[in-house]
């Protein structure tokens, strides 16, 4: 599908173009930053303080009247746009008849709708359940529960540059200290942590890489924890916040079938990357992978904030009534959007479109690296893309170029964000809608902000 083919979003009046008319961040963002630097604490951070007044499309609208490209995606969950029409109108119809009424309490049809259709879009073809929460660490926590309820086993193990949410258990389920960690502890236990298959730094090298890290994931199980103890494995088909790694092709089929043969939890985490987002509806389909369960948010309701735990029926039936659930659960609202979001994402394409913008974006950051030593990889699939950026000649990550090239950006109106354990990892995530036109200036600003930089 190309940018012909995408109706505008954000509304007809939002037009698709990078405009500068001050500085960035201008006048009256700046203002607006101090009054949130006197309010808000600062653990609470911003990429780029400059306030939005309107996005949609590929483009974010700020407070001066700039409008900025936009390769972020309020970091993945906009994929169908920041006001998709579909979205609008579902969540405007449902506001006008109830927001909430708990669905413990009185339940209401859009909210098995939800299930109903995440049971049969998600992985395999066997009986599922799905039940809803509102943001993706309590997916994630609730996934645990779920496993280690079914199994009666207490260990999880996850992965080298995981991310999987701030509360107390996602935190300890994270690989990276700062900032999700420091000064946070005492963690969670029987927590084990596993070496992820990470190409580009794997020591003997990328040919290698599978095939080991496999086997040491399962010799760590075995020696330190005993797989008869392991309630689940939780891994992200694509790390997000680690650096956008794809695993060496080959390790995550290992790994699951590692725990198909010792009756542990195979857990997805497709939070980031799920809902067309890599080019298929969710990423752990690039290798045939059917997770046991599969934790989802972000990208599923347009911005609403909704979170999802999909699985096989005989665990998430075995938790007993009352066991799980929470007060906002499924919001109404967030729930209609949801459904806009499914029906946009089949009547638009948007998974043809997530590899259309990896066609672009790809060989351009390839030829990119060509040009510019200091970019050390490129990878990703579909509208999931990054490059990795080190010190010429070696694998030495270089945060400071990262923070240079993420700011010249900024300042030139494309909004990027940065990853990665060693902060040195420009990720891009655009709006599934973007235009290829907004696709390819934007492109051509971050090479030159490389190049300069």
């Amino acid at each position: 599908m190309t940018a012909l083919n995408v109706p505008p979003h954000g509304g007809p009046d939002l037009p698709q173009e990078r405009r500068l008319v001050t500085e960035i961040p201008g006048p009256r963002s700046r203002e607006m930053f101090a009054r949130k630097q006197a309010a808000v604490p600062p653990g609470v951070g911003t990429t780029l303080p400059v306030f939005v007044t309107k996005a949609g499309g590929g483009v974010v609208v700020d407070a001066d009247g700039n409008s900025l490209i936009d390769f972020g995606s309020g970091i993945a969950v906009t994929n169908v746009g920041n006001a998709a029409p579909r979205v609008v109108e579902r969540v405007r119809k449902q506001v006008a008849d109830f927001t909430h009424t708990c669905f413990m309490v009185t339940p209401y049809e859009s909210y098995v709708r939800v299930c109903e259709t995440l049971n049969r879009i998600t992985p395999g073809d066997h009986d599922k359940r799905t039940f809803l929460v509102n943001s993706g660490a309590e997916a994630v926590e609730n996934a645990v529960k779920v496993a280690r309820h079914a199994t009666g086993r207490p260990a999880v193990v996850v992965f080298d540059h995981g991310y999987h949410g701030r509360t107390l258990l996602t935190m300890t389920l994270t690989a990276k200290n700062m900032p999700y960690k420091h000064r946070f502890g005492p963690f969670a236990p029987e927590v084990y942590r596993a070496p992820l298959a990470y190409p580009f730094r794997w020591p003997t090298g990328r040919e290698r890489c599978a095939e080991e890290a496999a086997a040491q994931t399962i010799d760590m199980i075995d020696k330190q924890v005993g797989a008869e103890n392991v309630a689940a494995v939780v891994i992200e088909p694509i790390a997000g916040e680690g650096g956008f790694i794809e695993p060496a092709p080959g390790f995550l089929p290992k790994i699951a079938e590692f725990c198909r043969a010792n009756g542990i939890v195979f857990v997805a985490d497709e939070v980031q990357t799920g809902f067309a987002r890599t080019g298929h509806l969710f990423a752990c389909e690039h290798e045939g992978i059917v997770p046991d369960i599969i934790t989802t948010a972000k990208g599923i309701a347009g911005g609403l904030p909704l979170a999802a735990v999909t699985g096989r029926a005989e665990l998430l039936d075995a938790v007993h009534p009352g066991g799980l659930g929470g007060t906002y659960g499924g919001n109404p609202l967030a729930c209609e959007a949801a459904l806009a979001v499914f029906e946009t994402i089949e009547r638009e394409d948007l998974v043809g479109r997530a590899r259309r913008i990896g066609s672009i974006m790809l060989p351009r950051l390839r030829a990119l690296a060509e040009r510019a030593p200091a970019v050390g990889d490129v990878r990703g699939r579909g509208a999931m893309i990054a490059i990795e950026l080190v010190r010429p000649g070696t694998t030495e990550p270089d945060p400071a170029l990262t923070a240079q090239v993420a700011k010249r950006c900024h300042a030139e109106g494309l909004l990027v964000l940065t990853a990665g354990t060693y902060g040195n990892v420009l990720r891009f995530l655009p709006p599934l809608v973007i235009p290829d036109h907004l696709l390819e200036e934007g492109l051509t600003i971050l090479e030159k902000a490389v190049i300069e930089a």
